[in-house]
């Protein structure tokens, strides 16, 4: 687990977050102090600053009520960069507050089960790593079960991170069936006394009706073992996939009832107003977001640092 020890002197979370999200605040600010620093603040301005945060992903009801904060009581004269980006800063963290909540493990709850889900490619299967470094490094016993069966892949790289972070793995042949996966990974991990059972599962079967009889089946087995499981269920999101988040949330939420959401390869992205936008629509809690690859990457949310980030504001 030499990842966590690769930066030296080891960067602050405030930092690797800024640095992460600076192709949306560099795309963001230098947009807007190209528009500020040629006229007067007036009605075309704040329609320029207005499609800059569409662009940003910030999305339409979000995007209006910035620029209508930014036009409040400074029409027809000038506006620095700097204020925009404190409005946008304030804004956002107001729209991030409500949801920007911690994962909480509920230690009654034992084995606390945490399905997780998303699309391939998503950086579910990483997250979970994280999640059992996470939690390890707090002192939980945690166990992890290899519930996406249809890809190899996914199952040989959970196997890697429960070496990694000396987690035992539940894991079946590439298509043994995942409902069957979970069930005995729940049974095993009550008998082991495990604090957190991670469930992965399946991203993409061939259409939305089979992956919903997937998920369905799972959580039905589930609660064979315990009929208040699972007790959080994580939808991992690709920051980089704009828009098309907006969709998977719904589609997710609607198959395995998400109560909380990840969210991922921030640092790839010049569009990580996606969250913004998400936070806007959905009202789902955010309980951590990616800007790396290593461990330490993946970091409870915090609406304040992410609003500073974003909109580019130092420190």
């Amino acid at each position: 687990m030499n990842d966590t020890t690769s930066e030296a002197p080891k960067m602050s979370w405030w930092r690797r977050l800024s640095s992460g999200l600076k192709r949306t605040s560099t795309s963001l600010g230098a947009a807007v102090a190209d528009l500020v620093t040629k006229r007067k603040l007036d009605s075309a301005m704040l329609e320029d600053i207005e499609d800059v945060l569409l662009r940003a992903d910030l999305g339409t009801e979000v995007a209006a009520r910035i620029a209508e904060a930014v036009g409040a009581g400074r029409y027809d004269k000038a506006i620095s960069a700097d204020e925009v980006k404190n409005v946008v800063a304030s804004e956002v963290e107001m729209v991030l507050g409500p949801v920007a909540k911690p994962l909480e493990i509920d230690a009654a709850r034992k084995p606390f089960v945490i399905l997780v889900v998303g699309v391939n490619g998503s950086g579910k299967t990483t997250t979970i790593g994280k999640l059992a470094a996470r939690f390890t490094a707090e002192g939980r016993k945690v166990m992890l079960a290899a519930g996406d069966t249809f890809r190899a892949a996914a199952i040989e790289q959970l196997k890697v991170w429960g070496e990694r972070t000396r987690v035992p793995v539940i894991a079946g042949a590439q298509g043994s069936d995942s409902a069957s996966l979970a069930f005995n990974a729940l049974t095993a991990a009550r008998e082991q006394g495990t604090d957190v059972l991670l469930i992965d599962t399946a991203g993409r079967l061939q259409n939305k009706a089979e992956l919903m009889n997937e998920l369905e089946k799972v959580v039905r087995v589930i609660r064979k073992v315990d009929v208040s499981a699972p007790h959080s269920v994580l939808l991992v999101l690709d920051a980089t996939v704009g828009q098309n988040a907006l969709s998977q949330v719904e589609a997710f939420h609607r198959i395995a009832g998400v109560t909380g959401l990840v969210m991922t390869k921030l640092d790839g992205t010049a569009r990580g107003g996606i969250l913004v936008a998400l936070a806007e629509k959905h009202k789902l809690p955010v309980h951590f977001i990616g800007v790396g690859e290593t461990i330490d990457d993946l970091a409870p949310f915090t609406a304040r640092d992410f609003a500073r980030a974003i909109a580019g504001i130092e420190g």
